[in-house]
């Protein structure tokens, strides 16, 4: 997938912006847990997988690659790490990545060093992070001696310490970014380690799709962003630096649902202060499981009428119906909730309004919400006064749970 709108037409407001589009439902159809949502996605790699997975759930996807992946495989780097690890015993080997150990194999294999690599790999003990890392290990013709059931290098960490790791020699296969802190413990607890950079983290080679995923975050278009590394939060920020937006976009990141693979993943958002969620397990599947539940449990919920109208990011569930709504006529509806059956004028709506307008456009934003919704009495007019949900102020509910 090249970076940029995944999925179909947007559902309702989303178009309008030029922003997010793909699953949801049409309007009057069965609602999927995810539609009238729009969820950002930052993967580089099987980004394709998630999106997938969250356009089934219904949601609007929207992708901007944060990162891409460089290979090392003609790096003086590199070939001088795999010289290092063949220069003499190494007592244990670190995989962290399945690709990243499958690069490095095959690079090896291309200067001509492969078996004897795969000779030095499997003569000490060969310690893999997680399945990916075990597979491509298997696929070498080699058996790992363990693996962390948490795929974390903090419990891989703790294992080799516990071991005792004094006067050993020890290769770190690197995922794209230094190790500062697993390394240096092992130098701490005086081990030798040989640090193998496989593959780099660099920018998107085009940022424009990321850029317009931050335009949608900081519109209030997208109601939740995933990350899957580090380096992709990492590059978000930075991206944000040089938009000239940083402190907006991190505003805008403590408002959505920020769901992270990992605690790695999280590491970068979690320093400046982003709120995140994080699945039990670090798996993409999960990752998509935990925004399925979290969005929906955030909505707020309202019986207007003697229906339950739940507001979602791009769409109204009327019902348990998706009824797309414009940015416009949304924009009327979530200052009305807010209201809490509280009339509210014609020029505090006009303020709510996206680009402002004269007195006419809040007319034209109550009509288009009254026929979104699919029953003009939801939105009642208070004459001279304005307008006012027709619910009562004690029955609000967020994620339910009145408020």
């Amino acid at each position: 997938m090249t970076g940029g709108v995944a999925g179909g037409a947007a559902a309702g407001g989303a178009a309008e912006g030029g922003g997010a589009a793909g699953g949801g439902a049409a309007a009057g159809g069965a609602a999927g847990p995810l539609a009238g949502f729009t969820v950002g996605v930052t993967a580089a790699r099987r980004a394709e997988e998630l999106v997938a997975l969250l356009e089934r759930k219904g949601a609007a996807v929207l992708h901007g690659p944060a990162i891409r992946i460089v290979p090392l495989h003609d790096d003086a780097k590199l070939l001088e790490a795999t010289e290092l690890v063949l220069a003499r015993q190494v007592d244990a080997v670190v995989a962290t990545t399945g690709i990243g150990f499958r690069g490095w194999v095959e690079a090896a294999e291309g200067w001509g060093l492969g078996a004897r690599l795969l000779t030095a790999l499997g003569d000490g003990l060969l310690l893999a992070r997680g399945p990916k890392a075990r597979g491509a290990v298997r696929a070498a013709g080699l058996v790992e001696d363990w693996s962390p059931s948490s795929e974390s290098n903090a419990e891989l960490l703790e294992h080799l310490l516990g071991l005792g790791v004094a006067g050993k020699r020890i290769a770190v296969q690197l995922h794209g970014i230094p190790l500062p802190e697993f390394t240096g413990a092992l130098r701490e607890a005086g081990a030798e380690v040989v640090e193998v950079p496989v593959y780099r983290w660099t920018g998107p080679a085009d940022p424009g799709p990321l850029e317009r995923l931050l335009e949608g975050v900081l519109s209030g278009q997208v109601d939740a962003m995933t990350f899957t590394s580090a380096p992709a939060a990492a590059s978000v920020l930075e991206t944000a630096r040089q938009m000239g937006r940083y402190e907006e976009v991190v505003g805008a990141l403590r408002r959505v649902l920020v769901v992270c693979v990992g605690a790695i993943a999280a590491g970068p958002l979690v320093a400046v202060g982003v709120p995140v969620v994080q699945p039990g397990r670090a798996r993409m599947g999960a990752l998509a499981r935990e925004v399925v539940v979290e969005l929906p449990a955030r909505a707020v919920r309202v019986p207007v009428e003697g229906r339950e109208i739940e507001l979602r990011g791009q769409g109204v569930l009327v019902d348990g119906e998706l009824r797309p709504v414009a940015p416009a006529p949304m924009a009327v509806l979530r200052a009305l909730v807010q209201a809490r059956g509280r009339v509210v004028s014609r020029k505090e709506l006009l303020a709510a309004l996206p680009g402002g307008g004269e007195e006419h456009a809040v007319e034209t934003a109550v009509g288009r919400l009254r026929t979104a919704l699919g029953d003009p009495g939801v939105v009642a007019t208070v004459v001279k006064r304005g307008y006012r949900l027709a619910v009562e102020p004690s029955r609000f509910e967020c994620g339910g749970v009145a408020v």
